[in-house]
């Protein structure tokens, strides 16, 4: 990723630890183009430490807190011991896609003759981060497109390279939707009920299934819960307004969340 200058306080950072004295251990900010920080024992680990080398070493990757930067003396104080399990896997995670993302931005820039310092800094300006880019592109490649503004070849690179290399996590909303009609016609009118229940949402999936009258199985897939909640109460609300726009009912009752799925 973009080499930065300074890391800003309680941020967390990635480090690989350089040396290690005995009430102190050196570190290079990997995020920071090898910024030099250090860690003094107190923070290495909670609890009285006999021997320092029993919770780090050399040429370990940690995640670190940045407790305090001093730009004029060029120092930055960090903490170990104020990074919990939790953090440390989704920091590390983070780095490793930002990681990856800018090789294949580098990718795009051999295929298409462009600069790769100019195609990380015109998306490090908009998005801040590089892989959340690409997970936009498999997600809505259309409105993502659009927000980048790049050329068409640099475009159909970007997607085919998203393409190719990620696969975004799914998750699954599941309902069921029970609609009623007395209308001598009333078929015809659940039918368009049930077309209307299906509206295009940029990475969402609506599926719909037949139980037995009046009940109807609604799975939406989607990213993420929030867009799947939306999704699964816009079809719901959209089949009901034809229901009772005829004169008939309709209403969903969700059921509880699935996990998630590649």
């Amino acid at each position: 990723m973009l080499d930065r200058e300074w890391p800003q306080e309680s941020e967390l950072v990635v480090c690989t630890v350089q040396n290690v004295k005995d009430f102190v251990a050196f570190v290079s900010l990997d995020e920071y183009g090898g910024r030099q920080g250090l860690i003094p024992i107190s923070e290495i680990a909670t609890g009285w430490i006999k021997y320092i080398r029993d919770h780090i070493r050399e040429g370990q990757k940690i995640v670190c807190k940045v407790l305090n930067v001093d730009r004029t003396r060029g120092h930055i104080d960090l903490s170990l011991k104020d990074v919990n399990e939790h953090q440390r896997r989704e920091k590390i995670r983070e780095w490793k896609n930002e990681s990856k993302a800018q090789k294949w931005l580098g990718f795009v820039a051999e295929q298409t003759g462009e600069s790769a310092p100019a195609l990380e800094n015109a998306i490090f300006t908009k998005y801040g981060a590089f892989y959340p880019v690409f997970e936009d592109l498999v997600i809505d490649s259309e409105t993502t497109l659009k927000k980048l503004d790049f050329s068409k070849k640099v475009a159909d690179a970007l997607l085919h390279v998203a393409q190719e290399n990620v696969k975004v996590p799914k998750v699954e909303v599941t309902g069921h939707l029970y609609l009623t009609s007395t209308l001598p016609d009333g078929i015809s009118v659940i039918k368009k009920a049930l077309k209307s229940a299906e509206p295009k949402i940029a990475g969402v999936e609506i599926e719909l299934l037949y139980l037995g009258a009046p009940t109807y199985r609604i799975k939406v897939t989607a990213p993420d819960y929030k867009k799947a909640e939306k999704a699964i109460e816009k079809a719901a609300n959209a089949a009901i307004a034809v229901m009772e726009k005829s004169g008939g009912e309709g209403k969903l009752i969700k059921k509880p969340k699935s996990g998630k799925s590649q």
